[in-house]
């Protein structure tokens, strides 16, 4: 009686709990890099997992390269903010939506699976605009 009990409330907590997925990685980085998730502050290496809704920030001297599942690629210049705020991806289809928040800083990018797939799948939102990205590659820069 006492094991379905704890196996009923321990099924519970892991139904209730979010499970977060890797959106992409950390291929490379220089100076100071971050990653803020949550209320957490993670050092950003070469192979670090990112998940959804992670901040990546680069500091005076940062530069980071980042892989996606869709095969996307960015690269982040110094003093850069930005949030991965959705991504999702069915590899089988090659489809998705994948929007982005630059907050500061600059982001180059070449557009992968997601951005092909069908018009504005993929996003890029600004403290002033939204992008809607259609080319395969692209530099956006905010001051």
């Amino acid at each position: 009686m006492r094991t379905s009990i704890v196996v009923a409330a321990l099924a519970v907590f892991v139904t209730a709990t979010p499970v977060m997925a890797e959106v992409g990685r950390i291929k490379s980085h220089v100076g100071d890099v971050s990653v803020q998730r949550g209320n957490r502050v993670l050092a950003a290496t070469p192979g670090f997992q990112l998940d959804q809704g992670d901040v990546i920030v680069t500091g005076k001297t940062g530069r980071v390269g980042i892989a996606f599942l869709d095969n996307t690629r960015m690269a982040l210049g110094p003093n850069s903010r930005i949030r991965v705020n959705e991504f999702a991806y069915d590899r089988a289809k090659q489809t998705g939506s994948f929007v982005t928040s630059v907050d500061r800083g600059s982001l180059g990018v070449v557009s992968g699976n997601i951005a092909k797939s069908k018009r504005d799948a993929m996003r890029v939102r600004t403290p002033t605009s939204m992008l809607g990205v259609r080319g395969t590659r692209f530099v956006v820069e905010v001051k």
